[in-house]
């Protein structure tokens, strides 16, 4: 879509109302199973050293669709006086590698780090955003401004309880993600024409980048990550403003957000390590394995960094 195009729901300049995410929901198809591609990813093959979970149900019946089981893998063998690892992956559904990255860290890196680390591992947390390739859940809420209490969005409200309940106390949280060109071509434009704004466009980075936390910085961890995955694909550059999607750089890669504030889930708890990972899937030089084993290697990175600090 051409920025200066009006998206093709509401009237520019006022917020939608109900007509309009009805609207809205109508044109969302599903793309894709969750079934198939999560679920059965997960129970076919959970780690020795996990437990899978069951946390909750997404019940969306009373707009004509479906209910979906919401999971996660703890470590079995539980141990308080060791460090606590929380990975959380697809709180926006779109965002492939974010979910597929989390399944592929759990298969190949879950069992060689419960050893030494606690795992609590979040790998889809919007669902029907996934089956429908959406940042927004069907409510036309964005789950990852709605980390707070009180919640509207069930996706994030029931991650919260989640979290609360099988790892109260969290060390190092990493929140995958990726910014893709359809931020630009689709779910800005939404969120403008859904709030009665004009869209702020920024140019989309090539690359990957990661977004620390204003209150938690700890720039040699980000440090750490974004050189661990310069080995994998390649770093996002500031644009000629010294800017990613319009925020400050603050080192080579890494950019801040106020978490808590913005209501991110990068957020919801006090770990002392805390980022969120963008993997640029649009790239002409990055393949969806190389996205997928960013995440993974800014997991385990991470990881390493929290023990050897």
């Amino acid at each position: 879509m051409n920025p200066a195009s009006p998206y093709p729901i509401g009237t520019p300049g006022t917020p939608w109302g109900a007509a309009e995410k009805a609207a809205w929901l109508a044109r969302q198809p599903i793309r894709r199973s969750y079934a198939d591609e999560v679920l059965a990813r997960l129970k076919a093959a959970v780690p020795a050293r996990a437990e899978l979970l069951q946390y909750g149900v997404l019940d969306y019946t009373r707009l004509g669709l479906p209910r979906y089981p919401l999971h996660a893998l703890r470590s079995r063998d539980w141990n308080p006086e060791r460090p606590t690892v929380l990975v959380t992956g697809g709180v926006h559904g779109y965002e492939t590698s974010g979910v597929q990255g989390a399944l592929q860290w759990v298969a190949t890196e879950f069992d060689r780090h419960a050893a030494s680390v606690n795992l609590l591992v979040l790998p889809c947390l919007s669902p029907w955003a996934y089956e429908t390739i959406n940042r927004w859940n069907p409510d036309a809420l964005d789950p990852n401004r709605q980390f707070r209490a009180g919640s509207p969005a069930a996706e994030s409200a029931l991650a919260m309880a989640c979290v609360a309940a099988n790892a109260p106390s969290v060390d190092l949280h990493v929140d995958l993600h990726e910014t893709t060109d359809t931020d630009n071509s689709e779910f800005g434009p939404a969120k403008a024409a859904r709030d009665g704004k004009v869209f702020d466009w920024h140019a989309i980075p090539d690359g990957f980048y990661l977004v620390g936390d204003t209150e938690r910085p700890a720039p040699e961890f980000q440090r750490a990550l974004v050189a661990a995955v310069r080995e994998v694909t390649h770093i996002a550059d500031a644009d000629e403003h010294g800017c990613i999607i319009g925020t400050p750089l603050e080192q080579p890669g890494v950019i801040h957000y106020a978490k808590r504030e913005l209501g991110l889930c990068g957020g919801m708890t006090g770990a002392r390590f805390v980022t969120t990972t963008e993997v640029y899937p649009d790239s002409p030089t990055a393949t969806p394995a190389q996205c997928n084993q960013a995440q993974v290697v800014t997991v385990t990175a991470a990881i390493a960094y929290l023990l050897g600090a």
